[in-house]
C-alpha cells in the first residue's frame, strides 16, 4: 500500500465512501480510512437494522389488523435469536458490498483511526498499536456523528440505552421510557410498540420532529396516540435510578412523578465526530464541533473537504451521499454543487411521514406569500382498500410564481412518494406542473397530484375550499 495518494478519506459510511467511490471513478488514486466498519452509522447500526426491525413489526401489526378485514392468524411469537442473526447477515451482506464496490472501482482502504497531521497528510493507528502516514493533495473528512450523552443518563447497553444499543434486541421490554421526539425517538417508538412494549415518549421541546412542518407533525403525534404511543411535549426527565433491573425515571411537565421502566432509550440528537480528527490545529473551522464549508464542501482549509453528518444538518445519509459526490467532483476539476432545499426526509413511524422543502412556517419566516393545497387520505380509494384513514398530503406553493415551495405526506409509503416532490423541487416545477401531471389510480401516489389541484381550486375528490386560487392552464 503506498504512501502518497490522490485522494484519502477519512470515514466509510455514506458519505466517505460514496466520495472514495467517485473519486475513483474520476481517475484519482483513493485510499478510504475507517476506524470501524464500512458503511459507518447508517448499515451498521442506523439506517438499515432500523428499517429491518421496522419491517418486522409492520408485518406482526397487519397480521393483528388484518382480523378486521376477515382474516385470522395465530398470535404472531418472536424469536428474538433468529431475528438478530437474520438483521446481522443483512448488515454484514450490505456491507461487504461496500467492499466489493471498492474493488470493481480501484478504492484501497484500510482499518485505523485517522488524524491530520497537516493539512497534506493523515497518521492511522491501526488495531495492533501500529502507525502509518499517507500523504494526499485533497483529503475528505466524512467521519459522522454519534448519539448525544445526557448527563445523569449513563449508557449501560442494559437498562440505559442508546440507538446503537437498541438495533441488537438482547430481550424485548414490557415497558420503554424514550426520551426525544425527533425522527431517531419516535422510530424506535413504533419499533417496540410493534413489538409488545408500552411506549412513553417525552419531549423537553414543545413540539416533535424538530424543523418539520408544525401541522404534519401534530397530525403524526394525533395517529400515535391512537396506536397507543403517547408523546409528552414540554417534558423532560430529570433523574434515573436503576434497581434491581429497572429504571426509576423522575418526569416532570405533563407528567410529574416517578415512574418505573424496564428501559429507557437516550434519543436526544446526535453530535458530530470531529474531536479527535486534528481538525482546528491545521487550520479547519469548527463551530459547535461541525465543520464550516462552502456549497462545494470545501473547508477553510481549500484542500480539505467535508461531507455528511459531520458538516452539519441534515443528518442524513442520502444527503452525506450527494455531499460526496460533490466534492470528487470538485477535486476533480469539475463544477458540483446541490440544491439543499431539494433535500427529502424519512420518518420511519406507521404511517411514515417524508417532506421536502420549506415548512408553511418557513416560508412564511423567508417572506413567501403562499398557498396550500391539502388532501386527506380518508379521501383516498387506494387507502380505503388497506383500511387506512389517518393521514394527508400538504402542498405549499408560492402564490406569486406558483413554484413549488414544499411537499409533505403522511401516508404508508410516504418514503417513495417524495421522489417526485424533490424532483419538482430541483428543476423549478410548478404546482400546476403536478396537478398536470396524471398519476396511475388507485395509488398512493395520487394525493400529490389531489394536493396540487385542491391549492389551485380545482379538486375532484374533495371539496375545494373558498381560498383556494385557479390557476390558469398553460
Amino acid at each position: 500500500m503506498p504512501a502518497h495518494y490522490d485522494a484519502l478519506v477519512i470515514g466509510g459510511g455514506p458519505g466517505g465512501y460514496t466520495a472514495a467511490i467517485r473519486l475513483a471513478q474520476l481517475g484519482k488514486r483513493t485510499l478510504c480510512i475507517e476506524q470501524e466498519r464500512l458503511g459507518g452509522v447508517c448499515l451498521n447500526w442506523g439506517c438499515m437494522p432500523t428499517k429491518a426491525l421496522l419491517h418486522v413489526g409492520e408485518v406482526i401489526t397487519a397480521a393483528r389488523d388484518i382480523k378486521a378485514l376477515g382474516v385470522e392468524f395465530s398470535e404472531p411469537k418472536i424469536n428474538l435469536t433468529a431475528l438478530n442473526k437474520w438483521k446481522s447477515k443483512m448488515v454484514d451482506d450490505l456491507v461487504n458490498g461496500i467492499g466489493t464496490l471498492f474493488k470493481a472501482n480501484k478504492v484501497e482502504s484500510i482499518s485505523g483511526t485517522a488524524e491530520l497531521v497537516d493539512a497534506t497528510s493523515v497518521r492511522v493507528k491501526k488495531a495492533d498499536g501500529g502507525t502509518t502516514t499517507f500523504s494526499a493533495p485533497h483529503i475528505v473528512i466524512a467521519t459522522g456523528s454519534e448519539p448525544v450523552v445526557l448527563p445523569g443518563f449513563t449508557r449501560n447497553g442494559r437498562t440505559i440505552l442508546n440507538s446503537d444499543d437498541s438495533v441488537t434486541l438482547a430481550d424485548l421490554p414490557k415497558s420503554i421510557l424514550i426520551m426525544g421526539a425527533g425522527v431517531v425517538g419516535l422510530e424506535f417508538a413504533t419499533i417496540y410498540k410493534r413489538l409488545g412494549a408500552d411506549v412513553t415518549v417525552v419531549e423537553l421541546a414543545d413540539r416533535a420532529l424538530g424543523d418539520t412542518d408544525l401541522e404534519i407533525s401534530t397530525l403524526l403525534l394525533r395517529i400515535l396516540k391512537k396506536q397507543g404511543i403517547p408523546v409528552h411535549l414540554k417534558t423532560k426527565a430529570t433523574e434515573v435510578n436503576v434497581d434491581g433491573g429497572k429504571a426509576t425515571t423522575t418526569l416532570e411537565g405533563e407528567i410529574n412523578e416517578k415512574r418505573n421502566y424496564d428501559k429507557v432509550l437516550v434519543a436526544v440528537g446526535r453530535r458530530p465526530r470531529t474531536s479527535t480528527v486534528g481538525l482546528e490545529k491545521v487550520g479547519v473551522k469548527l463551530e459547535r464541533g461541525f465543520v464550516q464549508v462552502d456549497e462545494q464542501r470545501r473547508t477553510s482549509v481549500s484542500n480539505i473537504f467535508a461531507v455528511g453528518d459531520c458538516a452539519g444538518a441534515p443528518l442524513l445519509a442520502h444527503k452525506a451521499m450527494k455531499e460526496g459526490v460533490v466534492a470528487a467532483e470538485v477535486i476533480a476539476g469539475q463544477a458540483s454543487a446541490y440544491d439543499p432545499l431539494a433535500v427529502p426526509n424519512c420518518v420511519y413511524t406507521d404511517p411514515q411521514v417524508a417532506t421536502a422543502g420549506l415548512s408553511e412556517e418557513q416560508a412564511k419566516a423567508a417572506g413567501y406569500e403562499i398557498s396550500i393545497g391539502r388532501f386527506r387520505l380518508a379521501a383516498l380509494g387506494r387507502a380505503r382498500t388497506v383500511n387506512i384513514t389517518d393521514g394527508m398530503v400538504k402542498i405549499i406553493g408560492d402564490k406569486k410564481t406558483d413554484l413549488v415551495l414544499g411537499v409533505h405526506c403522511v401516508s404508508p409509503t410516504a418514503e417513495s412518494m417524495v421522489a417526485e416532490a424533490v424532483l419538482a423541487i430541483e428543476m423549478g416545477a410548478t404546482v400546476e406542473d403536478i396537478g398536470l401531471t396524471i398519476h396511475p389510480h388507485p395509488t398512493f401516489a395520487e394525493p400529490i397530484m389531489e394536493a396540487a389541484e385542491a391549492l389551485h381550486g380545482r379538486a375532484i375528490h374533495i371539496a375545494n375550499t373558498p381560498a383556494a386560487a385557479p390557476a390558469v392552464v398553460k
